[in-house]
């Protein structure tokens, strides 16, 4: 809290760093209040529903509507999606250091073009005008390594088996919420 009596969110992005550049960045973007609205897991495979294929269908259309987006590994989940988003350069491919990157939506302007995309269509469907869907923020990781991108796709692959005690399971008690991977900040590998 500060003195004036509002909370104050602080910012969970790496400061100084341009989430516009090429590169690749695993991010988890939850429902509010953690509903369950996307499908049920069954026998440890996703099952989605109507809304849940409407979510895939929205995170898809990122990568056909914005050039410099490639969708790599993701999962829609009954209240959450994980997802990897590469940003390539103007070359195609996601290593350029030196892309430029002013014309370029940024990770966040990105989940929240998903975001307003999916909520509208959900909106539509479930008759809901204007009902928020997801929670405010998201989590994002920067992925720097070969080795850690392998852990990410593990990880999203293997999510619906794990549904039991995964932490963004409402059913699970005493979960613990907290980000799924973690790895020191800092630059890329040269």
């Amino acid at each position: 809290m500060v003195g004036d009596g509002k909370r104050r969110r602080r910012s969970i992005r790496l400061k100084g760093y341009d989430y516009a550049q090429a590169g690749a960045y695993f991010v988890t973007i939850c429902t509010r209040d953690r509903a369950c609205l996307f499908g049920d897991v069954v026998d440890g495979q996703m099952r989605l529903n109507e809304c849940g294929r409407v979510v895939a269908d929205s995170w898809l259309w990122l990568s056909d509507r914005y050039s410099h987006v490639d969708l790599d590994g993701w999962v829609v989940m009954p209240n959450h999606l994980h997802g990897i988003i590469i940003l390539t350069g103007p070359d195609g491919r996601g290593g350029s250091r030196t892309a430029p990157t002013e014309n370029r939506k940024p990770i966040g302007r990105l989940i929240g073009a998903f975001k307003t995309v999916s909520t509208k269509r959900l909106n539509t469907i479930r008759n809901t005008p204007g009902v928020p869907v997801w929670q405010r923020n998201y989590y994002e990781h920067i992925v720097r390594s070969e080795e850690s991108m392998h852990q990410i796709r593990r990880y999203i692959v293997d999510n619906p088996t794990r549904w039991e005690e995964d932490r963004e399971n409402p059913n699970v008690v005493g979960a613990v919420r907290k980000p799924p991977l973690h790895e020191p900040e800092g630059p890329w590998p040269a």
